[in-house]
């Protein structure tokens, strides 16, 4: 525990973890809902994951009443949080809207939540050259295997969830299931000893590449939201952040061994590092909130970026190739339509109106 090791005037030292997890280590941004008592025998049902079986539509029009500005600011498709929202008014009573406010109100707070916990923090930052880390994960993902991967997932897909593909109610969306490296081997797993055995090894060849492809995608959301939440987060209460290069492990002495203890010396010692922390330009003009309709896809996009990325999705070009066709076949007879946005990408931030 934390406050234990500051306790005896040592210096906790977090590595690794997930991003909710360290952000929730940083800053005041979790909210303790009110457990509910229950005389019922059995395990207590999680109200979050009861409220995700309901539809969207019905879902935010929950929401809606008793939380607007929540409701405002969520995609009606994105069912988690909407559902986080209504179980947070549930179980306290407040709107998630209004603890938000408070917590952003309270003396170093900021736009994207409460004050940091510890205000001496400091981050070291271990980043690599997309190359290098792809071939090291894709590495991790072959030691996983020759370490008895195969045998683990048999072993648990057998005890926890072969009843439940059995009856068709698996659920790689919550809990355990929904870690990487198991959900990726389903049809393997499911079909195992009732195929032949080249069709159970190219069953096993796609969950391979699967597992490769998904552990390379998170590795890339991992660095994209330490560029979103520490270097381009608004408001003062950021640690500073130092870049440690390590696309080549023959040099980690050199580049991340000594400036990492030289950074962290000097940081205990009240000294301005020899090393100066990463910075990134913030664009204080994006509006992460911002709500527009795609008339010509039916679809419903939140934020600047992510309209942008629309603008420039396959999808939208594909819907803009079909009205420009149109156009210029009525265009003898006066009917032209409105072109729409032009510009061009490979990547849609969006989703489908209700």
């Amino acid at each position: 525990h934390i406050e234990d090791i500051f306790a005896r005037n040592k210096i906790p030292i977090v590595v690794g973890g997930t991003n909710y997890y360290i952000e929730s280590l940083l800053w005041k941004v979790l909210i303790n809902t009110k457990e509910k008592c229950s005389t019922a025998p059995g395990p207590i049902s999680d109200r979050k994951v009861e409220l995700e079986q309901l539809d969207s539509v019905e879902l935010h029009r929950r929401l809606s009443q008793v939380d607007p500005e929540m409701a405002a600011k969520l995609h009606p498709h994105d069912k988690r949080k909407v559902a986080r929202s209504l179980q947070v008014f549930e179980e306290t009573g407040i709107p998630h809207s209004e603890i938000l406010h408070q917590q952003q109100e309270e003396e170093g707070g900021g736009p994207l939540g409460g004050p940091l916990k510890y205000p001496h923090s400091c981050i070291l930052w271990l980043h690599a050259d997309q190359a290098a880390l792809d071939a090291r994960l894709e590495k991790r993902v072959d030691d996983m295997l020759a370490a008895g991967l195969l045998e683990e997932l048999r072993d648990f897909h057998r005890r926890y969830n072969q009843e439940k593909v059995a009856e068709n109610m698996q659920d790689y969306q919550h809990g355990i299931f929904q870690s990487i490296g198991f959900k990726e081997f389903h049809e393997y797993l499911i079909s195992e000893g009732d195929c032949s055995p080249e069709t159970s090894a190219l069953l096993l060849q796609k969950g391979i590449q699967a597992l490769k492809q998904v552990t390379k995608r998170y590795a890339r959301r991992q660095n994209k939201w330490v560029r979103n939440r520490f270097l381009k987060r608004p408001g003062p209460n950021v640690p500073p952040v130092y870049g440690l290069e390590v696309s080549d492990l023959t040099r980690w002495e050199e580049d991340v061994l000594k400036p990492a203890l030289e950074i962290v010396e000097s940081f205990i010692q009240g000294r301005e590092p020899p090393a100066e922390p990463v910075k990134m330009e913030q664009d204080v003009k994006e509006n992460k909130r911002s709500h527009r309709v795609c008339e010509l896809c039916d679809r419903l996009i939140i934020g600047d970026r992510e309209w942008a990325a629309h603008t420039r999705s396959k999808s939208h070009l594909h819907h803009l190739k079909k009205r420009r066709k149109l156009e210029a076949a009525s265009c003898a007879s006066g009917t032209v339509g409105d072109s729409g946005d032009t510009e061009p990408s490979d990547e849609d931030g969006c989703l489908p109106l209700p």
